[in-house]
């Protein structure tokens, strides 16, 4: 019996899909080492595929029926959140991951779950056009290394609000040292891995400067069951810092939220910055402790001296995990990328986001660091397995080779293939780690899950009726209609410095 799909659904899917596959080959052989002293890094990233496998089709039509995906990406363009370039951009490749995997063991066929796959395909797709309409694309990679995600409204806003600094004085040193503890700081709370910073842009400023617009997440008390306690003192818990650059270009700032600058980004060419905080309940951007440049250094210096007490926490706790409990915390980082679409739609639930599938976890057994290591060396980088190999007449994009990252799905389903459904239900799971007993951190005060479900399902931010104004091209032909005036941020004032 033929699938219950049309072929055009399929020829999207498949762009869609060998879109992901070249864009994530891409960054795993140019742009990352992965590795840690301390956790075991491939074997989580590689279980977490599969977590995210047998979980993410039926998370994912929970959230679409609560809040579509383009409504989310449309949200999350106007703060900054988990919801983001390299999360967003990440959704077909840690799921398509463990499809590959399962059908290079010969548990899977490319024509199996084809409901599942199709539906996380297009919400992934939804999700990531309605985010990255700025600039028109889907990801950074298409348009040239480049993630222009907000429109000139409120790069204007972003740029008029930074406090200018001059090397070596107060706010320039204070801001230099907070992101060098920051950066430490979200390193090791994300289990040695780079999902606590996203990066965007580069957006033109006046003078011929270039401004990077720079995300740190999931810093304070929140999802992640182990923040629990130890971040407790940090008061906001993600954070936005605006940086204006003379005398550098971004030249790419790409899938990943990472970038490179030419020449190499230099503090000492570091003109004026911002800092803001928001989440799913913020209604944009709110400006902290920027009333002079005196007051933000202060706020920077506060604010590292927490984080470095809550790294030294962190460590002291995380050196008393055993194996598991380490791999189970970086597969739960992994797994839980799509864990703020939840947020945004109101229909967060911490058992959905941090339970491990038993499926998942029957894998266990395979991962000591040299099959999971391995496996990810051949699934992302070598493209090695035998389920990526094509015909001896194919040649992938970047090196000719033979191998493509993810399998297609065959249009055969289309006519009289075999094929099944779904995985079916989301099924029993658990963790070894603690379980999360603290509220969660919002800019809407320390809030109970039903709170803050409650109070993302109610909220409504300024402007959400005019949103489809909210574009440079209307803007430009329409500069004195009321309706686009609407949608300008508030002015830029410091914030209560209370939760």
């Amino acid at each position: 019996m033929p699938a219950r799909h049309t072929y055009p659904e399929l020829l999207n899917a498949n762009a869609y899909l060998r879109k992901a596959s070249e864009s994530f080959f891409f960054q795993c052989t140019t742009r990352t080492v992965q590795e840690s002293k301390l956790f075991p890094v491939n074997p989580y990233i590689a279980l977490s595929y599969y977590n995210a496998w047998y979980r993410w089709p039926e998370l994912l039509r929970k959230i679409d029926a609560a809040m579509p995906a383009e409504e989310i990406g449309d949200r999350a363009r106007q703060v900054g959140s988990y919801v983001n370039t390299i999360t967003m951009g990440l959704i077909p490749q840690f799921y398509l991951g463990g499809r590959q995997f399962l059908m290079d063991m010969g548990l899977l066929r490319a024509t199996d779950a084809i409901d599942d796959v199709l539906d996380v395909l297009d919400f992934g797709r939804r999700v990531n056009l309605s985010l990255h309409r700025s600039h028109a694309h889907i990801t950074p990679s298409d348009a040239g290394q480049r993630a222009q995600i907000h429109t000139a409204r409120q790069t204007a806003h972003f740029e008029e609000g930074a406090i200018g600094v001059t090397p070596g004085d107060k706010l320039h040193t204070a801001f230099g040292r907070f992101m060098a503890t920051a950066s430490a700081y979200g390193f090791l709370s994300h289990c040695e891995c780079r999902l606590s910073f996203n990066n965007h842009g580069p957006y033109k400023t006046r003078g011929g400067h270039e401004m990077l617009v720079r995300d740190m997440l999931d810093l304070a008390e929140c999802d992640y069951p182990w923040m629990d306690g130890i971040a407790a003192p940090i008061e906001h818990n993600n954070l936005t810092v605006t940086v204006v650059m003379k005398d550098t270009h971004f030249n790419i700032v790409d899938d990943w939220g990472s970038f490179e600058a030419t020449p190499s980004y230099d503090a000492a060419n570091l003109v004026a910055v911002g800092v803001y905080t928001s989440d799913h309940l913020s209604d944009g951007y709110i400006p902290l402790h920027m009333d002079n440049a005196s007051e933000l250094a202060d706020y920077l210096d506060e604010v590292r001296e927490r984080m470095t007490e809550a790294t030294s926490g962190m460590w002291k706790m995380m050196a008393g995990w055993n194996r598991t409990q380490m791999i189970e915390a970086g597969l739960l980082v992994y797994s839980g990328v799509t864990k703020d679409l939840a947020h945004f739609a109101g229909v967060y639930e911490q058992s959905d986001w941090f339970d491990i599938d038993d499926k998942a976890r029957r894998f266990y057994p395979l991962m000591n660091d040299e099959y999971g290591g391995g496996a990810i060396a051949e699934l992302v980088g070598l493209l090695s397995l035998t389920t990526q190999q094509n015909s001896e007449h194919h040649m992938e994009k970047f090196t000719g080779a033979r191998g493509e990252m993810w399998t297609p799905i065959p249009y055969s389903l289309l006519t009289d293939d075999e094929w099944t459904s779904t995985v079916g239900p989301i099924g029993p799971g658990g963790t070894a780690l603690p379980a999360k007993t603290a509220l969660y951190t919002t800019t809407r005060g320390k809030l109970t899950q039903e709170e803050n479900n409650r109070l993302a399902r109610e909220f409504r931010p300024t402007g959400w009726d005019q949103r489809h104004y909210d574009d440079d091209t209307w803007v430009k032909s329409h500069p004195h209609d009321p309706r686009g005036r609407a949608l300008d941020p508030a002015p830029v004032a410091a914030a209560p410095t209370g939760a």
